[in-house]
């Protein structure tokens, strides 16, 4: 019987160290807090509030209540990232 505690590591599945990195992925190594904190930045939190409307962003925001209701819903989480991914696009266009 296998202990579901220990699982076996599988081996055609690379070990972490062997992994690529991610050269062409912006978000890779990024927290989620610094994804907000530069998009607050950016934006600013009205603009931000009137992008992706949730109250996280429209009612007393912070960085710590942002990332409390990012971390818990995934579909918000994806439209932060997607926005985060569009200002940079746009900081490239402009020249940043």
């Amino acid at each position: 019987m296998q202990d579901d505690r220990c699982p076996v590591p599988n081996p055609t599945e690379p070990a972490p160290t062997a992994r690529a990195a991610q050269p062409r992925n912006p978000l890779h190594g990024l927290t989620l807090e610094t994804i907000v904190t530069r998009l607050a930045d950016f934006y600013g939190w009205d603009d931000l509030g009137q992008r992706i409307p949730i109250r996280c962003f429209t009612h007393e925001p912070s960085v710590g209540s942002s990332l409390k209701f990012l971390r818990k819903t995934p579909w918000a989480r994806e439209k932060v990232e997607g926005l985060y991914l569009f200002m940079l696009r746009d900081q490239k266009r402009q020249g940043f």
